[in-house]
């Protein structure tokens, strides 16, 4: 009896005909693994099979190639289809509120754009922005950022001096300087500056010129630091302001202020030279503040010495003025007794500050004229204190 070529559980021989029908076995050949009429693969088949197998992956039916489902089908196909579509369409809603929840920090501030146009500003927090139709940008505002200017470096292979400045009394001038600032408005800051740094640097170099261009050198270097600065700030805050910039300046640090370097050792010995002159005219100074004060001292004190003597002679010139008036009225009552009174206290007065010799009249003739009484008078006593008369 002939053999078919479907006998058998593996599609090759040794099966009973009436078993027949076209089940080849799972490697869609007519042999067993090993046989020995090895066939090739068909290519083709594998490849429908595998794109069937995609499809119901994808959600759509499989099939095995004629348009009929595949053994053990059924409604299967289409249920692994339905969870694909829910996990894809649950994966496409996690990646758009991932996109379109983000979180301000307290430092920072975020504009949102709708369709690319200024929506709001919101702050810190979780924000809610309906990505892709609103957009956002967080920016920090209250970190500061620092500019330098004056700091010599090299651009497209040229050596830019910004520190080098001219100032008012025709001398040059290197400065440096920062300028540290932060964003007051982001809306402002965003959509109209392109290069914030370069727009600062720019500006705050020609507010330096302007300041430093009306200024002479000696102060800019010694004393004027701080209202330059000032000066510099005032100006670099109303340029920015005019340009809506939405950024505020800090402060502004005054950093360097030196001559050329190579001028700078003739210039030290210059200011050394100054405050060698300096000092000189304080001590100078000092010394007159010394001799102005003793001066107005004595003046001062020669004044009151001179109110003194001015009163007391006015004080002598009244008293004895009384006691002429009281004399007199007292002459006019006994002109005798005053006159002789006056007589003796007159004498009084001009004797009693002379050295003299009283002699009686009596015994004045045995008193040998020549003889210096008033030499007698003056001699050492005689060891008792006495005077030999």
């Amino acid at each position: 009896m002939p053999y078919s070529n479907n006998g058998g559980p593996w599609g090759g021989g040794g099966g009973d005909d009436k078993k027949g029908g076209d089940d080849r076995g799972p490697w869609g050949n007519g042999n067993r693994p090993g046989g020995g009429n090895t066939q090739v693969p068909d290519i083709d088949r594998i490849v429908k099979k595998g794109q069937e197998q995609l499809r119901v992956l994808m959600g759509g039916k499989g099939g095995n190639g004629n348009g009929r489902p595949p053994s053990g089908g059924g409604g299967g196909g289409t249920g692994l289809g339905r969870g694909g579509i829910a996990l894809i369409g649950l994966a496409a809603v996690g990646v758009w509120l991932f996109a379109s929840f983000y979180t301000v920090k307290p430092e920072e501030r975020a504009v949102e754009l709708f369709l690319g146009k200024y929506s709001n500003t919101t702050g810190p927090g979780l924000n809610f922005a309906p990505w892709p139709v609103v957009t956002h940008e967080v920016e920090p505002v209250t970190r500061e950022r620092v500019v330098n200017v004056g700091v010599n470096e090299t651009r497209r292979g040229q050596m830019v001096e910004e520190g080098l400045m001219l100032t008012g009394d025709e001398n040059i001038v290197d400065i440096d300087f920062q300028v540290v600032w932060n964003v007051n408005d982001l809306r402002e800051f965003l959509f109209n500056l392109k290069d914030p740094d370069a727009t600062i640097a720019a500006v705050s170099e020609s507010a330096m010129r302007e300041v430093i261009g009306r200024s002479e050198l000696a102060p800019i270097l010694n004393r004027d630091r701080a209202q330059v600065s000032q000066e510099v700030y005032d100006i670099i805050q109303s340029t920015l302001d005019s340009y809506d910039s939405g950024i505020h300046i800090v402060r502004v640090n005054f950093d360097r202020a030196d001559p050329p370097a190579d001028v700078i050792d003739a210039f030290r010995d210059v200011q050394a030279a100054e405050q060698e002159r300096n000092r000189f005219e304080q001590q100078a100074q000092r010394y007159a503040n010394e001799k102005l004060a003793a001066a107005r001292g004595e003046a001062a004190q020669i004044v009151q010495e001179a109110e003194a003597y001015r009163s007391r002679v006015v004080n002598e010139a009244e008293g004895a003025a009384s006691r002429f008036t009281s004399i007199y009225d007292e002459y006019v009552n006994a002109r005798e007794v005053t006159r002789k009174r006056l007589y003796l206290e007159t004498m009084e007065k001009v004797l009693g500050e002379v050295d003299k010799v009283i002699i009686d009249p009596s015994v004045g003739e045995s008193v040998v004229p020549y003889l210096p009484l008033d030499q007698l008078r003056s001699r050492p006593g005689n060891g008792n204190g006495e005077t030999n008369q």
